[in-house]
């Protein structure tokens, strides 16, 4: 924007005139100068809203990451149980028992139920993983993460 500076010659502007364009160029250049304390504060909190959801979004990828990796591991304990079954052609005793089945640093407990078939040649046993890291004891377990079961055929 060009200012227009009257000469002595130039009698068409008079001071008045001078001095509210002066004053109006000051204004407008003070004002373009850079934001207002609002425009920042609604862009603090547009950006703090941004990080919030993205912090939320690593924690819950972070959780769901753990609760797999737990699940996994009592998928193995349960089919480790299982399999040992099979290969050594067991006969499971009716009836439910429970015993510890780690797998690394997760405190797993294994609790295997069997129930007679309609087959009086088979067994079915059911195994569940608990949850035994809040309580550390057998008796006393978390939740269940996970339940398999199979069909075990009378090896004799």
């Amino acid at each position: 924007m060009s200012l227009y500076v009257p000469t002595g010659s130039d009698t068409s502007w008079s001071n008045d005139m001078y001095k509210s364009r002066l004053d109006q160029t000051h204004i407008h250049d003070r004002r373009s100068a850079g934001f207002t304390l609002l425009e920042v504060m609604v862009a603090l909190v547009i950006v703090g809203t941004a990080l919030g959801a993205s912090l939320r979004a690593v924690g819950s990828l972070t959780q769901n990451s753990g609760d797999l990796r737990a699940a996994m591991m009592a998928t193995w304990s349960a089919e480790n149980r299982l399999a040992q079954i099979r290969l050594a052609h067991e006969w499971p005793a009716l009836g439910q028992r429970r015993f510890e089945c780690p797998q690394g640093e997760l405190l797993l407990i294994c609790e295997e139920n069997v129930f007679t078939t309609p087959n009086p040649y088979f067994r079915r046993v059911e195994v569940s993983v608990l949850d035994a890291q809040n309580t550390g004891d057998v008796q006393n377990t978390g939740r269940r993460i996970i339940k398999l079961a199979q069909a075990v055929p009378n090896a004799q």
